[in-house]
């Protein structure tokens, strides 16, 4: 197994983001450090699969955009059959 080098570095965060990363490191059982770190790995990594990858070509297409009715839960349920 290949050691992992780390460099340490600093970042000026807002007080109110670093609160919500401790609370959440905390919830995850982790250290700030490695909640960071898991987090930018998830989002610099992640890749979406071929299917998503299409959807979001499509999407983007606007082909199939359409009018979303919001009027009530039954006009909602049928223009997203439309």
């Amino acid at each position: 197994m290949e050691a992992v080098i780390r460099k340490q570095t600093s970042f000026r965060l807002r007080e109110d983001l670093l609160k919500v990363l401790q609370e959440e490191a905390k919830k995850a059982n982790k250290s700030l450090n490695n909640y960071v770190e898991s987090m930018l790995m998830d989002a610099v990594y992640s890749e979406p699969n071929e299917e998503t990858k299409a959807a979001i070509k499509e999407a983007r297409t606007g082909k199939y955009a359409g009018t979303i009715n919001t009027s009530s839960l039954e006009a909602f349920i049928k223009s997203c059959e439309e």
